[in-house]
C-alpha cells in the first residue's frame, strides 16, 4: 500500500512539473529517477505536451535526470550532472554496495546520486551539481577501503558495459522459463524469485510468473544480475522457442 501511495506522489510530482515547465515556457529538471520513474516521467510530458529529455552523465545510465522542456531536443539545457572519480591506491576496489553505503551515510537522498560505475583501477560515482563539491570533500572512504576522491571537470566518456550472449531454447516466452534459461536455474527456483519480489520486468517489480517476455525487455534478478532480450524466434517443430539475450553481472551458477 505505500509503494502504490509514493508512486502515485511521484507520478502527481512529475506532472506538476512537466505543466509548470509548459505554462513557464522554460526547461525544468527532475533529480536522478529509477528506471520505472523515468517511464512516469515520460508519461507525464507527453500529457503535459512537453518534451522529455532523460540522461544520466553517460550511454545506456541506469538512474537518469528527466528534463521537461518546451523546446526541441537540440535546444535543452545542461543536464545538471557532475561526476566524481574514486581510486584506492594499493587497495582491493570496494564494492559498490560499499560506496553507495558511504554516499548515504552522507545524508544524501537517493535522487541526489546516479550510477556508480566500477573500473579496474576506480569508480565515476554521478550526481547532481550541487552536491558534488560536498561529496567531493566528505567521501573519504567505503566500508574500510580510503578514497581518493575528484571531482572531475567534465563527464567521463564511459563506454556501456558488455553483456555475455546467451542463446537458449525455451518451453514458452514466459517469464519464468526465461530466467530459468539466463540464471541456470531450475523452472521451479525462477518462479520461487518472482513469488518472492525476487525480478523486475521492464524495471518493474513483478509477481507473474506467466507474465509474457518481449524482445527488448530487460529482466532484472537479485543476486543474479541483468537479463536483456535480443531476440525470440518462432517455434521450433517441438514447440520450443529459440531465445537469444545478454547477461550483464553473470552470476549464475554451473
Amino acid at each position: 500500500m505505500r509503494e502504490e501511495q509514493n508512486e502515485e506522489l511521484l507520478r502527481r510530482r512529475f506532472q506538476e512539473l512537466a505543466e509548470r515547465s509548459f505554462r513557464q515556457d522554460r526547461p525544468l529538471f527532475t533529480g536522478f529517477l529509477s528506471p520505472a520513474e523515468a517511464q512516469w516521467a515520460l508519461t507525464a510530458g507527453k500529457k503535459a505536451r512537453v518534451l522529455t529529455v532523460l540522461s544520466g552523465g553517460y550511454p545506456d545510465a541506469e538512474r537518469v535526470i528527466a528534463c521537461f522542456s518546451p523546446f526541441p531536443e537540440e535546444e535543452t539545457p545542461d543536464f545538471p550532472i557532475d561526476a566524481l572519480e574514486l581510486r584506492w591506491p594499493h587497495q582491493s576496489a570496494p564494492a559498490h554496495r560499499d560506496i553507495l553505503g558511504s554516499v548515504m551515510g552522507l545524508g544524501l537522498e537517493r535522487h541526489c546520486i546516479g550510477d556508480i560505475v566500477l573500473e579496474a583501477d576506480r569508480a565515476i560515482l554521478f550526481c547532481e551539481h550541487s552536491m558534488a563539491e560536498h561529496l567531493r570533500d566528505s567521501l573519504l572512504s567505503a566500508g574500510r577501503i580510503r578514497l581518493q576522491t575528484a571531482l572531475l571537470s567534465e563527464l567521463p566518456q564511459l563506454s556501456p558495459p558488455e553483456g555475455t550472449e546467451w542463446r537458449d531454447t525455451v518451453a514458452s516466452p514466459r517469464l519464468d522459463a526465461v530466467v530459468a534459461s539466463g540464471c541456470h536455474l531450475s523452472r521451479a527456483k525462477a518462479a520461487d524469485l518472482i513469488n518472492g519480489g525476487q525480478v523486475k520486468l521492464r524495471h518493474l517489480p513483478t509477481l507473474r510468473t506467466d507474465a509474457q517476455v518481449e524482445p527488448g525487455d530487460v529482466i532484472s534478478v537479485r543476486g543474479f544480475g541483468r537479463l536483456q532480450i535480443q531476440e525470440i524466434g518462432s517455434p521450433t517443430r517441438k514447440g520450443r522457442y529459440p531465445l537469444q539475450m545478454l547477461l550483464f553481472g553473470d552470476k549464475r551458477k554451473p
